[in-house]
């Protein structure tokens, strides 16, 4: 499945979401077509399994960091790092940009379903402890908005390169600085 999966996102970053087949995914992949229909039903059913794929490896990675006992506001910075550094990736960039070129907006649906629905709600707990139970819906939403702002959207369009580990830093400081304004 790892080969099927890393064979998928270079034909995706090379060629498009449109421009490419579950043959032609099988072929790079030196798999058989028919494999990869039992495994995943059709083209679709493959890049929602590997939008899953990446947001489980993300919560995951979340889960470690709110398991760990420490302040909750540094168990947040360690979270948002973790999340930031994901959604700027190649691979959800081109996920990204596969959701955004099907005109059935079903793989739109399945990375919101698995991506922001599944992921930000494990926000919550952590901001109730840094804001309070009041203010940790909206705080919430402030915080992702300052995190992510328009990073994502530049980089699925093209014009931003995948950020470096310092200004991912930079950016989560940012964003914990907003937060703790709300408090």
């Amino acid at each position: 499945m790892a080969e099927i999966e890393a064979t998928a996102y270079a034909l995706l970053a090379e060629q498009g979401y449109e421009n490419i087949s579950m043959l032609k995914i099988a072929k790079a992949a030196k798999a058989s077509n028919e494999t990869l229909y039992n495994w995943y039903g059709d083209k679709k059913g493959l890049f929602a399994a590997m939008i899953r794929k990446n947001a489980s490896q993300t919560l995951a990675e979340i889960e470690q960091a709110i398991s760990r006992d420490e302040k909750p506001d540094e168990t947040l910075r360690r979270a948002a790092h973790t999340l930031l550094t994901m959604l700027m990736s190649d691979n959800a960039i081109a996920l990204n940009r596969a959701a955004a070129a099907d005109p059935t907006g079903e793989l739109g649906k399945v990375l919101n379903t698995e991506g922001r629905e599944t992921v930000a709600p494990k926000f919550l707990p952590l901001l109730t402890e840094v804001v309070g139970q009041s203010q940790a819906q909206g705080g919430l939403q402030i915080f992702l908005s300052v995190l992510i702002g328009d990073w994502q959207i530049r980089r699925v369009i093209g014009v931003m390169d995948q950020p470096a580990p310092s200004e991912i830093d930079v950016r989560v400081e940012d964003a914990m600085t907003i937060l703790e304004q709300l408090a």
